[in-house]
């Protein structure tokens, strides 16, 4: 899945890199921007040059801070400067993604930014219960302002560093999601609590000041450097450029035609505008592919190289051909998820393993039908990005539990356990806390003892009683170890013995995941001390807080199945890339898409491509159902982009690359089959002329392919005139002349008669 491991120890020497590796690892001071391609060897050339750097220059290892975007690639990054320069050397050296570097400076400037040390770190969970009760206490209606959205323009704002008070309303429920943003942070605050926005934030700020502590941070770190810097975002990149300002040894590496995190902030400008910030950065391009065989490259440069805005680039590699690019036509998803199946199993029979085999899909409404397909062929599989063991409800029950523990302000994890196991803590109970708390300005854990006084003597008792076990636990944790702690979490307050009682399939499953979550906290400790530190509840607890789907990814013997967004950093010796059509992929298609977005699909699509080391597969159906819409569909333009040469069709498009080789197109037009290269029709289906003069599509497929009613009559078409079918898209008259039988070249079946009534006129291409 990932790339291979890390070498044994070596000296940091640059005798086994390609000259542009060699120029990136000796640069000697002042900013450097590194373009890596695709599997061009960026991670060798960062931990190179970090190792260089400590060994040759001698710099202090806790004078160098290397940033990453996953935990897994951090831990990565440290093991290889550790196999080149020695875990003695780099012991001290700042290496992790940006959230958990700036979780650890946090906790050293916390007082600077009004925290406490034990601060928690709230997931997407806690931010959207936060923000539905601050909505509440405000009195707007949550189905009016759902709290999905609402915390989803809070991220927007902050990830464009815009306090609640600088927030830019454009719409009228963004005012009231800018009163609900205040509150918010006001809630975050009193509950020592921060998101994951408020993490680089805090930071930022701190950085850029001009406090004693500002000036600390920027004299902390001599040297900088960013992998992944295509996907940085503007805050993340305001920090990088505040830390890197007193020495400007900043060194950023980086794809923009990797860049496509578009949606979460990333900024591919950033990337390409670093020179007009740092107009004496040394540039080096890495442009060799190391990972793939020589088809698979072509094909990504093929689907790149028309993009509109990326730095000029040609990625190659010594490596020899391998198998042509697979395209696969299906009729519909089904067929294709059986030919998936079919697919891995014969990769199987040569000897590839599961790990090695992934499928991809553009949105993940696409893997329903994927997943019940491996599941009735008994094919073990898992899903990256799904549901994740630390979303399951007895997992995040422990984990508040112990984040209760190590902060009581937190009112999200105190709301989530006070009732949990049952316990006769009612709604009435919990609302007079709350009340009481909001009265006083506390947390509601500090407002137990007043609210209680308010209470009958049954739900004083019972409040007091979770009280008392929870100061217990509080008073208990410093003396044991984290796993110790968790086991007593679970004795004390009665979870186990709750889940023991019920005695059912779903709680043994659920004491299963506790025992799986204990034994993942052990593993934990023994890791931290293998590492020569002392494992603590509160590196635990953000450890969690930080992972992401691709660091909790498992390597067990199961094929991968996820978005290819979920995809980027990974790698494997065979790709299915399937729902290859226009509207599916690129998710826009052609009409209303801003070039911006194509753009960014178009680099998506690139992404795809080059995780595929030996094969790569790509399918595409003639039907799909998705979102409930069943639709006809043309292959995706990334597939006709392809060379011919490294094309092989298979199934309904088994003659697709002759069908492209013959086809008469100009450069930039989407080509357009002549007469005598029209697919036959067991390519395409049964599909003789008559079929669209006299049938229709029927069921789902006439109700969302075609109009309800087909008009009286149909344009008065010219030759020359642009249409559009509900199946065969888009297609040009070639001979008609008014007459409501006219003949119309398609792009996707080649020349066919058709009744003008089920055609419309479409805008000229």
């Amino acid at each position: 899945m990932h790339g291979a491991d890390p070498p044994t120890r070596a000296p940091a020497g640059t005798a086994a890199l390609n000259d542009p590796q060699r120029a990136a690892v000796e640069h000697e001071a002042g900013p450097l921007l590194v373009f890596a391609g695709a599997g061009s060897g960026k991670t060798r050339v960062i931990t190179h040059r970090i190792a260089r750097l400590l060994e040759h220059h001698r710099v202090p290892p806790y004078r160098v801070l290397a940033v990453t975007f996953t935990n897994k690639a951090a831990a990565e990054m440290r093991a290889r400067v550790s196999a080149l320069a020695g875990p003695e050397v780099t012991s001290d050296l700042w290496a992790g993604t940006f959230h958990a570097v700036c979780a650890r400076l946090l906790r050293r400037y916390h007082a600077e930014v009004g925290l406490e040390r034990s601060f928690t770190i709230y997931d997407d969970s806690d931010q959207r219960a936060l923000v539905a009760r601050v909505a509440k206490t405000l009195g707007y209606d949550d189905r009016q302002h759902p709290p999905k959205q609402v915390l989803s323009w809070i991220h927007a704002q902050k990830r464009e560093a815009r306090a609640p008070g600088e927030a830019e309303p454009i719409l009228p429920a963004h005012a009231a999601a800018a009163e609900i943003y205040g509150g918010y942070q006001r809630a975050l605050a009193a509950a020592n609590a921060v998101d994951f926005d408020d993490l680089l934030l805090h930071v930022m700020r701190l950085a850029e000041s001009e406090s004693p502590a500002g000036s600390e941070l920027r004299a902390r770190f001599s040297h900088v450097l960013v992998d992944e810097f295509q996907d940085t975002n503007a805050v993340q990149y305001r920090l990088v450029r505040a830390l890197a300002a007193r020495e400007r040894n900043v060194c950023v590496v980086g794809d923009d035609d990797q860049s496509i995190y578009r949606w979460r902030g990333a900024d591919v400008r950033i990337i390409l505008g670093f020179r007009r910030d740092f107009p004496d950065a040394a540039v080096v391009k890495l442009e060799q592919n190391y990972r793939s065989t020589a088809n698979v490259v072509r094909a990504a440069l093929a689907v790149i190289e028309p993009a509109r805005e990326r730095e000029p680039k040609r990625l190659w590699t010594a490596s020899p051909p391998g198998d042509p690019i697979c395209i696969r036509g299906v009729r519909d998803e089904r067929e294709e998820a059986t030919m998936v199946v079919r697919q891995v199993a014969e990769e199987r029979a040569r000897g590839v393993g599961p790990r090695d085999i992934a499928v991809f899909y553009r949105t993940h409404a696409q893997s329903r039908v994927l997943e019940e397909a491996f599941r009735g062929a008994r094919i073990p599989y898992q899903v990256i990005g799904g549901h994740r063991f630390f979303d399951r409800a007895e997992v995040k029950d422990l984990l508040a539990y112990l984040r209760l523990i190590a902060n009581p302000r937190s009112d999200a994890d105190l709301l989530r356990v006070v009732n949990v196991p049952t316990r006769g803590i009612g709604d009435k109970t919990i609302d007079r806390v709350l009340s009481v708390a909001a009265a006083r300005g506390t947390s509601a854990w500090d407002a137990i003892d007043a609210a209680a006084s308010e209470l009958g003597s049954g739900p004083r008792s019972r409040l007091v009683a979770f009280r008392d076990a929870v100061a217990e636990l509080r008073r208990a944790a410093p003396g044991i170890t984290v796993h110790d702690l968790a086991e007593r979490v679970l004795e004390t307050t009665g979870y186990r013995a709750a889940l023991v009682k019920a005695d059912d399939a779903e709680s043994d499953a659920r004491l299963e995941n506790l025992a799986e979550l204990l034994g993942s906290i052990q593993e934990w400790e023994d890791e931290t001390r293998g590492a020569g530190r002392e494992p603590e509840l509160a590196d635990y607890l953000e450890r969690v807080a930080l992972a992401s789907a691709v660091d909790l990814a498992g390597d067990e013997g199961a094929v991968s199945l996820m978005t290819v967004h979920a995809a980027k950093g990974l790698e494997f010796r065979v790709v299915l890339l399937t729902g290859m059509e226009e509207e599916v992929f690129p998710y826009r298609g052609l009409d209303g898409a801003a070039p911006e977005e194509l753009d960014e699909e178009r680099r998506l699509a690139y992404v795809a491509i080059t995780r595929a080391r030996e094969r790569l597969v790509a399918s595409f159906a003639t039907l799909r159902t998705l979102f409930g819409r069943t639709r006809w569909g043309e292959p995706s333009r990334f597939l006709e982009a392809l060379p011919s040469e490294i094309v092989r069709g298979e199934g309904l498009a088994r003659d697709f690359g002759q069908r492209r080789a013959s086809s008469r197109r100009a450069p930039g037009e989407r080509w357009v089959e002549p007469e005598e290269a029209a697919c036959s029709a067991s390519a395409w289906g049964d599909d003789p002329a008559r079929e669209v003069t006299t049938a229709r599509p029927t069921g789902a497929a006439a109700r969302s392919a075609e109009p309800a009613e087909a008009p009286a009559a149909g344009p008065r078409l010219r030759r020359g005139d642009a249409v559009r079918h509900a199946r065969f898209g888009r297609g040009v008259v070639e001979s008609g002349d008014g007459a409501s039988i006219v003949s119309v070249r398609f792009a996707t079946v080649g020349t066919k008669r058709i009744d003008a009534r089920f055609l419309e006129r479409a805008a000229p291409s």
